[in-house]
């Protein structure tokens, strides 16, 4: 049986199963039963309308959306019309569904174009709003974010802080990781500090083998070769210790650094002050009747390298219990860097560890300065307090640059330190002997070495006179 029954679009659309009921004079117990069924046709129903547009159904049972838009004009009767002046038509081609003509639509007050707002225009990612006090909610300032933070949407009411290890772009509306800087074995600046220290540890391993070599000669015996020994060895350790510095910063390499130079620089300062002692000793217990023979020997200088290089361990010891050094990330010393680096623990101990290095250095000058003039045949004396002198404005130097530098800079500042003052010690101390040993060997008689302090006794003698 086909039913032909012919429907409004508005009463169909308002209740199409409730109208269908009321026209087939259905019971309630089979409105149920019906609806089902119909809604199961409706879904798939699909025609044109005489205007040519296409008429269906949804999954929902709901007809297509198709909207007009409407301008309110005034004629030149002054009667209020309506204008369309657009339309959205949910059946087109996506893109072209929503449809407007700006030229036909009429603003307030006769205007052709769009006007503008009254209230601030939108403030762009990078930008937070301020709300101007005492105005309408919809006026507002659109400030900048600060240095570290974004605002990634427009009109956002507040900046976002970026992580730790990430900063802004130019816009700021974006995080960007941080440029990570140590100083390492890849660049230029580590490869050169690497290369020099493993050179300038070599320098006291070939002075070593040279006076091993030489042990027998006058220059060599009479200038304390035990302690010569130990003094070349400590700045061998010494030199190494700077590449400690060198590479990323871990928590072994971390602990070490600071330690094993300070206790490795404390050896080299107590050698030479062990040796300044023993010079002074050796020439007052010639004297007749002098109590000081008895500490002639090595006892003595050993006893004050193991106590003065001790106690710098001791200090060490207790930095590294209370607050030992650590790997850190610095993103404050330079903006848009991460630096890592060693975190010192506690700056009291590493003062203390440097202070102490200093007064060591400080008693080795004066008493090598002192005894300067001593009439000993090598004037070893007069080259320690060279050296001494090297050592402490190389140091004097190092404190303001070091507090003055940030990143890697600060760490090729220490190893430079290290070096230079190595290297002082170094030279002032033993390339006078290693020119008397490899260039002068004529001189190396104990025959001219006791002419030369009795040379210096007769002219010291002549003047006092």
């Amino acid at each position: 049986m086909i039913l032909s029954v012919q429907l409004t679009a508005s009463s169909w659309y308002r209740n199409p199963i409730s109208l269908l009921d009321s026209i087939l004079g259905l019971r309630d117990c089979d409105i149920s039963i019906l609806s089902r069924r119909v809604f199961h046709y409706i879904k798939h129903v699909r025609f044109k309308t005489p205007s040519n547009e296409d008429f269906f159904f949804d999954i929902n049972g709901d007809p297509p959306a198709v909207f007009d838009i409407i301008n309110w004009q005034l004629s030149d009767d002054g009667k209020l019309q309506y204008v369309s002046v657009g339309i959205f038509n949910y059946t087109g081609i996506v893109g072209q569904r929503f449809k407007l003509n700006e030229s036909t639509i009429k603003w307030n007050a006769g205007l052709q174009e769009t006007p503008h707002s009254v209230c601030s225009d939108s403030c762009a990612p990078g930008y937070r709003k301020a709300v101007r006090q005492g105005e309408p909610v919809c006026c507002f300032d659109c400030i900048p974010c600060s240095k570290g933070e974004i605002s990634n949407q427009s009109d956002s009411v507040e900046c976002f802080r970026c992580n730790r290890d990430q900063w802004t772009n130019e816009k700021q509306d974006v995080c960007l990781p941080k440029q990570v800087e140590f100083l390492s074995y890849d660049e230029h600046l580590g490869k050169a500090l690497a290369v020099i220290s493993i050179i300038f540890s070599l320098i006291p391993v070939y002075i070593l083998g040279l006076f091993v070599k030489h042990r027998e000669t006058p220059i060599v015996k009479a200038n304390n070769c035990e302690l010569s020994y130990l003094l070349l060895f400590s700045l061998v350790l010494c030199f190494l210790c700077s590449l400690i510095f060198i590479g990323y910063p871990l928590r072994g390499t971390c602990l070490l650094r600071q330690t094993a130079f300070g206790i490795t620089f404390a050896s080299c300062v107590s050698c030479v002050l062990a040796k300044t002692v023993t010079v002074v000793i050796a020439f007052s217990a010639t004297k007749p009747g002098s109590k000081l023979q008895q500490w002639v020997g090595f006892k003595l200088p050993a006893t004050i390298i193991i106590c003065c290089t001790l106690l710098q361990v001791i200090i060490c010891i207790v930095w590294l219990a209370l607050s030992p050094p650590y790997p850190d990330f610095n993103t404050s010393a330079k903006i848009g860097i991460l630096i890592i680096e060693c975190n010192e623990g506690s700056a009291i101990a590493f003062w203390c560890m440097l202070g102490y290095m200093g007064l060591l250095a400080s008693v080795s000058f004066v008493v090598a300065f002192l005894a300067r003039n001593l009439p000993d045949s090598f004037n070893e004396t007069r080259f320690i307090t060279f050296s001494l002198l090297v050592f402490v404005s190389v140091w004097l130097s190092f404190v303001p640059a070091y507090l003055s530098t940030r990143g890697k800079y600060m760490i090729a500042v220490e190893i430079f330190a290290i070096l230079s003052s190595g290297m002082g010690l170094l030279t002032c101390i033993f390339f006078p002997k290693c020119y008397i040993v490899l260039l002068r060997p004529e001189i190396n008689t104990k025959e001219y070495l006791m002419g030369r302090s009795n040379a210096r006794k007769t002219e010291r003698n002549h003047v006092n006179g």
